[in-house]
């Protein structure tokens, strides 16, 4: 209720700022300008959302498969572990659009460029979390499972993978933002459809109000997959969320 009032307090003062002439409406169009745009553009935004919704979602997919690989592989041993984590942490330091050019170069204009840019821009992001929660796995309970003569992998299966499951679900969430940034830069560096595409050529013909309208997409759709993947959270994990101190 309180964000709700809170962001429409905000549209009106956006409204009342872009209506009284404070700044050209080529450079921030008013919120009912958007709106008309959404409307009247309908067809041209609806076409390439579908573009980057597939980007999104197939590059989110390959990375929660995977992320939590790499992050069980790296857990499990001591030689991934400092061969592969220093990779990964230096890999997040490569800008997307030194890399987009390479992947369209070789797998040309299609989807596959975009989706490989969201799949990685993701992983660290999955990866992360899950390798963190494994680690906190309360050493008592390892113990205990040795005590009653279970394999590594039974350990793993029965006590390491449930206590992971926050852990890749929290990373999941976090990647949602990060693989809609990604597919627009990817988009913005090498495509011909998108609504990445579609904003790079909006704003150079003073259509700013349709790039204002490709974003509002974008966010309704990312915050909708971030609360799909929340109501998951607490549907497979309910305990997760209970207070400290209160049983299951």
């Amino acid at each position: 209720m309180i964000a709700g009032l809170l962001l429409l307090a905000l549209l009106g003062v956006w409204e009342a700022y872009a209506q009284f002439g404070a700044v050209a409406p080529i450079l921030l169009p008013a919120p009912s300008a958007i709106l008309t745009a959404l409307y009247d553009d309908r067809a041209l935004l609806w076409s390439n959302f579908t573009v980057t919704a597939t980007e999104i979602g197939v590059g989110m997919l390959i990375a929660l498969v995977l992320g939590p690989a790499c992050a069980v592989a790296i857990h499990l041993s001591r030689a991934l572990r400092r061969a592969l984590y220093p990779l990964l942490v230096g890999s997040q330091t490569i800008p997307i659009v030194l890399i987009a050019p390479l992947l369209v170069a070789w797998w040309g204009f299609g989807v596959g460029p975009k989706v490989a840019i969201v799949a990685l821009v993701c992983f660290f992001p999955i990866v992360v979390p899950t390798l963190d929660a494994l680690h906190r796995v309360d050493p008592d309970l390892r113990k205990l499972m040795r005590t009653f003569g279970a394999s590594r992998w039974q350990t793993f299966r029965m006590v390491e993978a449930p206590a992971a499951l926050p852990g890749l679900l929290t990373g999941a969430k976090l990647s949602v933002a990060v693989a809609a940034i990604g597919a627009v830069l990817a988009e913005l560096a090498a495509s011909d459809a998108g609504l990445g595409n579609l904003m790079i050529k909006a704003i150079p013909s003073f259509e700013t109000a349709r790039a204002f309208a490709a974003v509002l997409i974008l966010s309704v759709f990312s915050v909708a997959l971030f609360g799909l993947l929340a109501l998951a959270e607490r549907r497979l994990l309910p305990w997760a969320h209970q207070p400290r101190g209160t049983a299951p």
